[in-house]
């Protein structure tokens, strides 16, 4: 570490200190969807996106404990993680919200099973549900990919510093 870091001990570290040090680590901002009761379309924005296993293919987000979205979609069992494009930061804020039908806001299309895909989202991960975690105020939600879209092309939107930002 550098004379200009700050260094805090675990005793010492507070939830606005966890936030700062985690805010130097770039995240990727994509919205996890899916159908609830009635075959509602329903999602949130996650920044916790990672890949688990290539063999089997599995992907881990994590939601909070106090999500109203991912219980609706949890029951169903399946799910789309939508990563969305650099050009998508209104997307973002819609399911980041505690709106009702976040889908009447944005462009989406069923997929072959029928689950929530955002039009213009740089790739699409379907998911059947693989495991959960309790992980203090959040869950660890483990998905075992069955379909996987991409455009490669397309540039990611990125969440550092507490802004959004893209890959260059």
């Amino acid at each position: 570490m550098t004379s200009e870091s700050l260094v805090m001990e675990a005793g010492e570290l507070t939830s606005e200190w966890f936030r700062t040090v985690m805010g130097t680590v770039p995240t990727s901002v994509a919205v996890v969807s899916g159908r609830g009761a009635g075959g509602t379309p329903v999602g949130l924005a996650i920044g916790t996106l990672t890949s688990v296993s290539l063999n089997p293919p599995l992907v881990a987000f994590c939601p909070g404990r106090d999500s109203n979205s991912w219980p609706k979609i949890r029951s169903s069992g399946r799910f789309c993680i939508n990563v969305l494009a650099g050009d998508q930061q209104t997307v973002s804020g819609v399911f980041a919200s505690k709106r009702g039908n976040k889908f009447d806001h944005v462009d989406w299309v069923p997929s072959e099973d029928g689950l929530p895909v955002i039009e213009g989202a740089v790739a699409s991960i379907e998911c059947v549900l693989q495991d959960e975690h309790d992980a203090g105020d959040h869950t660890i939600v483990v998905g075992r990919v069955v379909r996987m879209a991409a455009r490669p092309a397309a540039r990611p939107l990125v969440f550092l510093g507490g802004k959004y930002g893209q890959v260059a």
